[in-house]
């Protein structure tokens, strides 16, 4: 198994490399690569950031390390080749839940479908009637930005109640976190739930949730923050260190911001401009500001994700009976679009769009919007071709 989940991250980082442009020196373009520190870290910051690269990018789980005795993956780097998105080949499935209710399946092994096994074990099968969905790994630069987003910010950002009538309405999402959370101190709270970010329905609050939980459901790895075994459900000694796990949430928090490329473009700024004009960027906002951050790098910074990080209804055709938090199973968060142009050097030179990897061209993601977001798929629909490849020009170029 190791083996061969080893051949396919070679593959990918052949197709990954092979498909960037190269500099003089024979090394990749600093805008086709989306691996990379966050301009402005201090010595003692860039150190801790390579650290965290290593733990992130080399490390692969074996028996003797901690894998398993269940997993998806045996490594970060095995659903993030170069950082990017997954390929549904190593997708996960989450399962247990319908409704604000919470998760009904976790005697069962919800919330995550471990599907492989070590020699001796078995892997998970889906429970009978559990509501589920298959997701693919996004994306992880630039989340650090997208953490020092203050919570007032996000709240300004909210329409629930549709008071400019454009048929959008983002909400933040409540949910509860783990004890091992230390919320922000300008956290908001409400009835003892605060406002999460994080995963396609943003249920998850910060970056040391989001990588413990990884180690936890992915790998199989306990950790101080997760103890328990997602096998045998008991608690037991810690198979990664406190320090590695920080050190690789370091690492996420200050890797660089995706940077979009041909901006000169007369065809990107065009797109751009039918981007705006067909209310794509009420929902996947070109530019957000973070707060104060310890990383001065990061702290009061504008920064372009496109995305406001709320939840918004995307109709039937995107609701798959599964949730998470107190979120619908209709909800999800904007996903942030940077990046979105290098999406296929890690998924094989092809695209797999959506929560689930369903779209595969950026055109059938556009198709898939219901919901709040049918105003915009109808006006993409009355473009004229020429407009059509004016905003697939500035999409591929974000």
């Amino acid at each position: 198994m190791k083996t061969y989940l080893n051949f396919v991250i070679l593959i990918l980082g052949i197709v990954f490399f092979s498909s960037c442009e190269l500099t003089a020196t024979g090394e990749p373009e600093e805008y086709e690569l989306l691996d990379g520190p966050t301009e402005g870290l201090s010595k003692a910051e860039s150190r801790r950031f390579v650290l965290g690269d290593v733990a992130f990018n080399d490390q692969i789980f074996t028996t003797e390390t901690g894998l398993g005795p269940i997993f998806t993956g045996t490594s970060c780097v095995s659903c993030h080749a170069g950082d990017g998105k997954g390929h549904p080949f190593n997708g996960f499935t989450r399962f247990g839940q319908s409704d604000e209710t919470g998760n009904h399946f976790l005697d069962q092994g919800g919330p995550q479908l471990q599907n492989k096994a070590l020699p001796g074990y078995e892997p998970e099968n889906l429970p009978s009637g559990a509501p589920h969905t298959k997701l693919v790994a996004p994306i992880v630069t630039g989340l650090g930005f997208l953490e020092a987003v203050t919570d007032d910010y996000l709240l300004s950002l909210q329409d629930p109640n549709d008071l400019d009538d454009d048929g959008i309405r983002g909400v933040v999402h409540w949910n509860h976190i783990p004890d091992y959370v230390k919320p922000h101190v300008d956290a908001v709270t409400q009835n003892g739930m605060y406002i999460t970010r994080f995963g396609k329905k943003a249920s998850v609050y910060n970056l040391l949730e989001q990588t413990a939980d990884a180690y936890n459901q992915d790998i199989g790895i306990t950790s101080v923050y997760e103890p328990y075994d997602t096998y045998s459900g008991d608690m037991q000694e810690p198979e990664i260190d406190e320090k590695t796990v920080n050190d690789v949430v370091f690492y996420l928090k200050t890797l660089k911001a995706p940077i979009q490329r041909n901006q000169d473009d007369p065809n990107v700024i065009a797109g751009q401009q039918v981007f705006e004009t067909i209310d794509c960027a009420k929902c996947h906002l070109p530019e957000m500001q973070t707060g104060y951050s310890p990383i001065d790098a990061i702290s009061n910074k504008t920064f372009h994700p496109y995305t406001d990080l709320l939840l918004h209804d995307m109709g039937p055709e995107l609701d798959d009976g599964y949730t998470e938090g107190t979120a619908t199973s209709a909800q999800w968060r904007t996903a942030p679009l940077w990046g979105l142009g290098l999406s296929g050097d890690s998924q094989g030179n092809a695209y797999y769009l959506m929560h689930d990897g369903r779209a595969h061209s950026i055109q059938q993601a556009i198709m898939l919007h219901g919901g709040e977001a049918i105003n915009s798929r109808n006006m993409y629909e009355n473009l004229s071709d020429e407009e059509k490849n004016k905003l697939l020009a500035f999409l591929e170029s974000l």
